[in-house]
């Protein structure tokens, strides 16, 4: 179900809170083992189907880490490393590779007909830093519950962010509702699940409707105007900030509301006055798990400039390609590669960047390169290119009125994590918040759900 939706907000939400209360107040350690069955009850509601998938996820890197506990052999731990992206290249990239291999004439391309399994990317990226931690002797071995709550914790599960085992499970033996700012805590995540889906159903949703058409348009093979171009690519732009910025806002409160603190996702990205800052501020959980678990192993910034450039490459070239089996993917990531590289030389070469050239420098590129994220193909991507350099009619009806208050929100807006430990304690912020619940409530009964766009990965 999604957090946006009233199968979630009415009836889940609430039972789930009850439940895990009852069980904090009266069976504290039933605590864990009542989470995990309403994170499997959450999963199970998109698709029962996969949840043997998950279960059996759970418990095959637990065992794999259990007789790594005892053998101390590594290469239990490189096994199943290697099984867990085995199991997410059948999922995800073989109808991708299958593609390619059919580019090769006489080369026979078989299909795999299924659906992609929701958060397969992220908890297999979760089993792989709890693995390669444990391999280096960094983390504790843990019981089967609290494992499979690390992976399976339903605020996470789906679209992240991706959590450091380190960053959680210290929290899980807490007694949440016991602790001196417990109502502190309480109020924080309510207010960043308001706050999180009304970026998601007040702001994100609504500038779908200005993308989605000229995207379609471009795949159809029509041509995009000048005015529809830039409208399109400004609106999916700001959308999937407020889709993917909200759905962490709200995974982030709904944490709290359990106990749990989640680590931040996003720092204004739009304000990055370079791309290396972009980076640090955009998924900002990916950044770290890219460069920790990716970048530095292929040799980082410590073995010469030659093994950076290509560590940076690939690093984002595979980023790339993890955001969606699909060449356009990897095309956004290989061209933020670049980018990085190119940034790589402007600070060696120590040459001055002005900072607000450098923010409009870092908006455009990323914007441009958002073309390439959401086109339905190259070709469609290169009627949207086309349009905003200006090679297609000049077009009308730009929607200015929609684009500058979700750009200005954006760009200088406070970001929900700030704002809620920034803002006091008060009555009136309390009946604010539950004036804006109740507008999100009416429009989301108003309008069909959409589901976030971080899911498809």
């Amino acid at each position: 179900m999604l957090f946006n939706s009233f199968a979630f907000l009415l009836a889940f939400l609430p039972l789930a809170l009850a439940l895990h209360w009852l069980a904090e107040r009266f069976a504290p350690r039933w605590r864990l083992p009542v989470l995990v069955v309403l994170s499997f009850a959450f999963y199970g509601y998109w698709d029962w189907r996969f949840l043997p998938l998950l279960a059996l996820s759970i418990g095959l890197n637990w065992l794999i880490a259990e007789a790594f506990q005892k053998t101390k052999s590594s290469g239990l731990i490189t096994l199943a490393i290697v099984l867990n992206l085995a199991v997410l290249a059948v999922f995800k990239y073989f109808n991708f590779f299958a593609d390619l291999a059919g580019m090769i004439p006489g080369l026979p391309a078989p299909k795999f007909d299924i659906a992609l399994p929701l958060g397969i990317s992220f908890f297999t990226f979760h089993h792989i830093m709890y693995l390669t931690d444990l391999r280096c002797g960094q983390a504790p071995r843990y019981d089967i519950v609290r494992y499979a709550l690390y992976i399976a914790f339903f605020p996470q599960v789906l679209a992240g962010p991706l959590v450091r085992w380190r960053e959680i499970m210290h929290q899980l033996d807490e007694r949440p509702y016991q602790r001196p700012d417990a109502a502190e805590r309480i109020a924080r995540g309510l207010m960043l699940l308001t706050f999180g889906l009304a970026k998601k159903v007040l702001i994100g949703d609504p500038l779908a409707e200005y993308a989605n058409p000229v995207f379609a348009a471009a795949a159809a093979g029509k041509v995009v105007s000048m005015a529809e171009a830039w409208q399109g690519t400004l609106a999916f732009t700001f959308q999937i900030y407020f889709d993917f910025s909200g759905y962490t806002d709200m995974a982030l409160g709904l944490a709290l509301l359990f106990g749990i603190v989640l680590p931040q996702n996003f720092e204004a990205p739009y304000r990055s006055p370079s791309i290396q800052d972009f980076w640090r501020r955009w998924h900002m959980t990916l950044s770290r798990f890219l460069r920790d678990y990716l970048y530095i192993p292929l040799g980082g910034s410590r073995s010469g400039l030659p093994t950076q450039i290509w560590a940076l490459f690939a690093t984002m070239a595979l980023g790339g390609l993890w955001h969606g089996a699909g060449l356009t993917f990897v095309a956004w990531g290989v061209a933020h590669g670049l980018a990085l590289i190119v940034a790589l030389f402007w600070r060696r070469a120590g040459l001055p960047m002005p900072a607000l050239l450098g923010w409009l420098l870092t908006f455009v590129f990323v914007m441009f390169c958002w073309v390439l994220f959401r086109a339905a193909n190259f070709d469609a991507a290169l009627t949207i290119y086309k349009g905003l350099i200006g090679l297609a009619p000049t077009g009308t009806g730009f929607k200015w009125r929609a684009l500058i208050p979700a750009a200005a929100f954006a760009i200088i807006g406070p970001t929900a994590w700030n704002l809620v430990h920034k803002l006091p304690p008060a009555r009136w912020l309390a009946v604010l918040a539950g004036l804006l619940f109740v507008i999100i409530l009416l429009k989301i009964g108003e309008d069909a759900n959409y589901e976030f766009i971080y899911f498809q990965f």
